[in-house]
């Protein structure tokens, strides 16, 4: 009998050897088994419901769609709404208004159609609208690309800009496993810059130049920086003069400065606030012949949460005209971006405003998403704290906490015995004994010799003591029976 023709061993190996993707690994899958165990034999576990404090999924876990956008996309999917007198009691003004506009843009009015590759232009006008008013600086439509979510985009860049291993791109350490698995998955170096936890996850500009010049040495290109800001996992949100820093070393250097910027909206500090790269950059003077720069957005983050819609963009300018056409022609092969997340994309740059209808309900609906996460990130930032074991910075912006962990060597030498890093053996325990799933630092990167976990601020603000209580509990016995 022949072998199978398939099999792990012969799967391409970028997969297989080097792509991991944390955020949805083993601590996930073996939560999932426990979730149909619960239904299967309720009572059976020392919990009765898993909380998935690994992934940033609001909606998942409670938190309620935007009414307005949500209006809008119900208008826009069945046109004929339009034509009926009832629509006007149940819709707002302004959301059956911009479901006219935005029908008025696609091609036959069809939003099961494909659009042009790089998403339909009026909705493309509008996020550039959008970005423009957001920057004081003005955005082009040509230079968006629509996309479902931020990550197809990331891919994309991947793709055209590695070549070979020897192409590398900087990274943030830790870093959202999203680039890690990408450059893995197209066959380049990731090249690692860590981040300071002692500064609040601070970007240091001499441990960038460090990395970039170890790596020429090695004879790695290195031909791209990445920085998520605000952070993903750390939370932080770079200081104005840290970004002007961090565009000098780009253009000093000829490298392509990669903004993941799907935080923009989630700030909970009243001392920082959020500035696009490419507003920074335009502050110094450099305009589209000085930095090549590609701005990461997407419809899942925010006060929004809408991950399941796939919506997002990202923003290209500083390339010539051939690369510009050479990136239209990635975006072709995937043909277009999901129309509803386009639309998504266009409201949640450009949302109801001051005098239209929908005004106070949506700024009402937005204010409250905010505001209950930045309580709970700080209940979460405050009971990591007072932990024996636990340090915890300061969660500036984003939707998750990476507090470290100092294990006892008896729990060390535990996990080494169970074949597990160090975290990852903590957040199995953890999931085991109260069915709160986290993802291991190591699933994201740490300074050598340093254990985290990543959990997000996303469950329902009336659950948050709930957990809080249950994760103290397992803490202190955990550290109890490992204790040195």
């Amino acid at each position: 009998m022949a072998a199978p023709s398939v099999a792990v061993d012969n799967l391409n190996p970028k997969v297989v050897l080097n792509c991991e993707y944390a955020v949805r690994g083993e601590i996930v899958i073996h939560a999932q088994r426990l979730q149909q165990q619960l239904q299967t034999q309720p009572g059976s576990l020392p919990f009765d419901e898993i909380l998935y404090c690994n992934i940033g999924n609001p909606q998942s876990l409670g938190q309620k769609p935007v009414t307005f956008f949500r209006e809008v996309i119900a208008l826009c999917d069945h046109p004929c709404l339009l034509e009926k007198e009832e629509t006007k009691s149940l819709f707002s003004a302004d959301a059956i208004s911009r479901a006219t506009t935005i029908l008025a843009s696609i091609p036959g009015r069809a939003t099961g159609a494909y659009s042009h590759s790089q998403g339909i232009k009026g909705l493309r006008d509008a996020i550039a609208a959008g970005i423009a008013s957001r920057d004081g600086y003005p955005a082009n439509a040509d230079d968006i690309f629509l996309t479902d979510g931020a990550s197809p985009g990331v891919h994309m860049m991947m793709q055209l800009l590695i070549r070979n291993e020897k192409d590398g791109i900087l990274c943030p350490i830790p870093q959202y496993p999203l680039y890690s698995a990408s450059i893995a998955l197209h066959g380049g170096a990731l090249v690692p810059y860590y981040l300071n936890e002692s500064t609040g996850w601070g970007l240091e500009i001499s441990d960038l130049k460090k990395q970039l010049e170890d790596s020429r040495l090695k004879g790695i290109d290195v031909r791209a920086l990445v920085v998520i800001n605000p952070g993903n996992p750390t939370g932080q949100v770079l200081a104005e003069e840290n970004q002007r820093d961090i565009v000098k070393f780009c253009k000093n250097e000829g490298l392509v400065l990669l903004a993941d910027e799907v935080y923009q909206e989630n700030i909970y500090v009243d001392n920082k606030k959020f500035n696009s790269f490419k507003k920074i950059a335009r502050s110094m003077g450099y305009n589209e012949d000085d930095l090549p720069l590609v701005s990461f957005q997407s419809v899942s983050k925010g006060y929004y949460g809408e991950c399941g819609k796939r919506g997002g963009y990202m923003e290209i300018t500083g390339f010539s005209a051939p690369v510009r056409e050479q990136i239209y022609k990635v975006a072709s092969v995937n043909l277009c971006s999901n129309i509803t997340g386009q639309i998504l994309a266009s409201l949640v740059m450009n949302p109801p405003k001051a005098g239209d209808a929908s005004y106070a309900s949506y700024k009402a609906e937005k204010d409250g998403i905010l505001q209950s996460l930045a309580r709970r990130a700080k209940a979460l930032e405050n009971a990591f704290n007072s932990l024996e074991g636990i340090t915890c910075n300061k969660t500036e912006g984003a939707m998750y906490l990476f507090p470290q962990l100092s294990l006892p060597q008896k729990a060390i030498d535990a996990a080494k015995a169970a074949n597990k890093a160090p975290d990852a053996f903590y957040a199995l325990r953890l999931l085991e004994a109260t069915g709160i799933v986290v993802v291991p630092g190591s699933g994201f990167g740490q300074v050598p010799g340093t254990w985290h976990i990543r959990c997000t601020i996303l469950p329902q603000e009336e659950k948050i003591p709930a957990i809080i209580s249950r994760f103290k509990a397992f803490h202190e016995g955990f550290m109890a029976a490992y204790r040195d």
